[in-house]
């Protein structure tokens, strides 16, 4: 069963791209700030998603909340999920569909994470990135013609696994069930040319 289309040789060029775009942010942030290992408020607020701002008509922040990190280990943590669930996802969809899983479902956790008020701050990809695999196994598990009990089964045991101290659950709650609907939507139409 053939799915997605590299391009380039084999070479995972979505993923490599949104990996070059957050380690360029962070630099960036890093320099503009003075600091490598923890960014300040003052900084992440900057691209970060500041709910106030958004509910005050800043929406552009629910997207470029997405390329922020606070520090140096939640970047680095969240690049190596995003190598993971990434490459895989890359594997089944073609540029468009995985940038559409990806973002569609960083949006929604953005979104879920406007109910924890106000005075909430909120940075990171890790929405999308949760969107990726929730969208990836659903895909497949769907494809293959396989139950998709287990798949939910071990989203529900990844989300609570992250649960934790300034760990925005609603966030990978959101991307997770966006990347899930995602997934059974696109495994519900044939590839052109295929029968």
């Amino acid at each position: 069963m053939a799915f997605g289309d590299r391009g380039y040789g084999g070479m995972p060029l979505v993923t490599m791209t949104l990996l070059a775009v957050n380690l360029t942010v962070y630099a960036a942030l890093a320099i503009m700030s003075g600091r490598v290992f923890r960014f300040d408020v003052q900084t992440v607020s900057l691209l970060g998603q500041n709910n106030a701002s958004v509910l005050s008509g800043a929406y552009w922040q629910l997207l470029t909340s997405l390329f922020v990190h606070s520090n140096i280990l939640h970047l680095l943590g969240n690049m190596f999920f995003l190598l993971i669930f990434g490459l895989k996802a890359e594997e089944l969809f073609n540029a468009s569909k995985y940038l559409c899983v990806y973002f569609v479902s960083g949006l929604c956790g953005n979104l879920m994470t406007l109910l924890m008020g106000p005075f909430t701050l909120s940075v990171g990809a890790s929405g999308a990135i949760f969107g990726l695999y929730g969208g990836s196994v659903m895909y497949v598990r769907r494809r293959m013609r396989q139950s998709i009990i287990g798949a939910l089964i071990y989203s529900i045991y990844l989300l609570i696994f992250n649960l934790g101290e300034n760990v925005n659950f609603l966030s990978h709650l959101g991307g997770l069930a966006a990347g899930l609907a995602l997934g059974y939507l696109l495994s519900t139409f044939k590839p052109r040319g295929k029968t």
